[in-house]
């Protein structure tokens, strides 16, 4: 199905059958899952109640990692799993999955001594079946990183961990799972869930939210899987289950490149608690998270950080790079992510497991927990769990997670007339749409000021990657909001010009999507 106007009124039609299986949620999990049952010959659709990795999955750290941090709390099996995913993703996403270089100063004071970090490495390595690190001393630190002038550096190392951009890896599965037969809709909540006669879930009722048309539709599936992430508890709701996630907060902040000019990511303990944070370059920006803090009970959409957290964040990155003398000035956007890990109780949020869980409940098989690292095993997971429902399956736990870039990648490359790695940028994130791509860029391949993003990129997410609000846009297909001072507003002029016809808007509806974006930027988006 091509996502080009009226689409959702065929999406909608479609959606009013019997699944094999109906997926709720589309962020990273639920498109993980999405993507495994197109693979294995089901007839899958998946629905979300606000736009496609409008959650977590368009607010995480960027980072496919192994999770150094989760050695230190004895949690080996999400760190071997997480290291292995993360170099099997290197190898599928090249272009939307990046190696990337870190550097960890060891600083004097530190609430872990710098051999102990070093041990993790080597283990860390070993896990991946490579051997990157290195040590250094302070001298060496500093001239790898001219930024660290903090007098407490004795030392430090190098490793490797790698960074995508988390919403558009989302976005590739779902089309590619779309072009394989699957149905993906957003704006599209579920009210409640249908039962059968004897208690188990047999569908659910999706209601349209994307303000245009009052519609709903029962949708019936054989198997119903809740992917909905730190949301998923309210579905459990539904079958009279108790909340069983701690919903954890991890908030950051974006620096323009100008002003951090890093060329890699450094991490380092936080001198008040010794959390592990970290300062990497994203995009043309730099981001700088994360925070760990309890969200509570109250799960808004677009939660934004505190003003406690934005102070933590703040002392940490002037205790490391005091020569800079950054202040809350010199951000240019925020961001904030509420992590679904499962409740075990622990006193210090950062304590709790990142492993998944995958519990069936009157028939809903709820997947939780986990990290954007692991979603290819949550979803093979989930599948081997629904198997008991839906008979033996043609599938293959090892199939590619990613389609393989087109045939004519090359002829692309050589039409596009950018530097290489340019041009693999663009195609990683467009995959086998990547002809269309090219075809309808044309003279708007010039970069936007102050972002790595085209022009071209814009126009082609208005006119085919299913946009339904302006925040879609800038937050979401193109990174606008995160990347570019006062969240792209300064450039609305030309953004209009070449998004507003592709989106068949009128004037008045145009004013009310700028209107809507400009207050959720300055709410959720904007340092306050």
């Amino acid at each position: 199905m091509n996502w080009t106007q009226g689409w959702r009124d065929d999406a909608w039609n479609e959606l009013q059958q019997e699944w094999d299986v109906l997926v709720i949620g589309g962020g990273v999990t639920g498109a993980g899952i999405l993507r495994q049952c197109v693979r294995a010959g089901l007839k899958a659709a998946l629905v979300e109640a606000h736009d496609f990795a409008a959650g977590t999955s368009s607010r995480s750290s960027k980072l496919v990692h192994g999770g150094m941090r989760y050695l230190k709390n004895a949690q080996v099996r999400v760190t071997l799993e997480s290291v292995r995913e993360r170099e099997y993703l290197l190898r599928q996403g090249r272009g939307l999955i990046s190696r990337l270089g870190f550097l960890y100063p060891c600083l004097e004071g530190d609430h872990m001594p710098g051999w102990v970090f070093g041990a993790g490495l080597a283990v860390y390595d070993l896990m991946a079946g490579q051997w990157s690190h290195r040590s250094y001393d302070a001298e060496d630190m500093r001239e790898l990183c001219p930024l660290l002038t903090t007098p407490g550096v004795r030392g430090g190392f190098r490793f490797f961990d790698a960074q995508t951009d988390d919403a558009r890896l989302v976005l590739r599965l779902i089309r590619e799972s779309v072009a394989a037969g699957g149905l993906a809709l957003n704006y599209a909540r579920v009210e409640t869930l249908l039962k059968t006669k004897d208690g188990r879930v047999c569908g659910a009722v999706v209601r349209d939210t994307s303000g245009e048309v009052d519609r709903q539709a029962e949708v019936r599936a054989r198997v119903v899987v809740n992917a909905a992430g730190a949301w998923a508890d309210a579905l459990r709701g539904y079958v009279g289950q108790k909340p069983r996630l701690r919903p954890l907060r991890g908030s950051h902040l974006v620096f323009p490149a100008g002003r951090v000019p890093l060329t890699r990511a450094v991490t380092f303990l936080h001198p008040r608690d010794g959390r592990p944070v970290f300062v990497l370059p994203w995009e043309g920006a730099v981001i700088y998270g994360t925070t760990d803090v309890d969200q509570g009970r109250d799960l808004p959409t677009d939660p934004a950080i505190s003003a406690a957290e934005a102070e933590y964040l703040m002392e940490g990155i002037r205790h490391v790079f005091p020569a800079l003398e950054l202040t809350f000035a010199d951000v240019i956007a925020t961001f904030a992510g509420i992590r679904p890990v499962v409740d075990t109780g622990k006193a210090n949020p950062s304590k709790e497991s990142r492993e998944h869980v995958i519990w069936e409940e009157n028939g809903l098989l709820t997947v939780s927990g986990g990290k954007l690292t692991t979603f290819r095993i949550m979803a093979r997971d989930a599948l081997k769990a629904a198997r008991r429902h839906l008979g033996r399956l043609p599938f293959d736990p090892d199939a590619p997670v990613l389609d393989p870039l087109p045939e004519e990648a090359e002829a692309l490359l050589g039409k596009a007339g950018l530097p290489p790695a340019h041009s693999l940028r663009l195609l990683a994130r467009y995959g086998v749409e990547s002809a269309g791509f090219f075809g309808a860029a044309g003279a708007e391949l010039d970069p936007i000021p102050g972002a790595a993003a085209r022009w071209a990129e814009l126009r082609w997410a208005a006119r085919a990657e299913a946009v339904v609000h302006l925040e879609d846009l800038l937050l979401r297909r193109v990174r606008l909001g995160l990347l570019l001072p006062n969240g792209g507003l300064d450039q609305m002029n030309r953004i209009r010009q070449v998004v507003q016809p592709e989106l068949g808007w009128d004037d008045a509806r145009w004013q009310a999507e700028e209107t809507a974006y400009r207050e959720l930027w300055q709410r959720a988006y904007r340092l306050g």
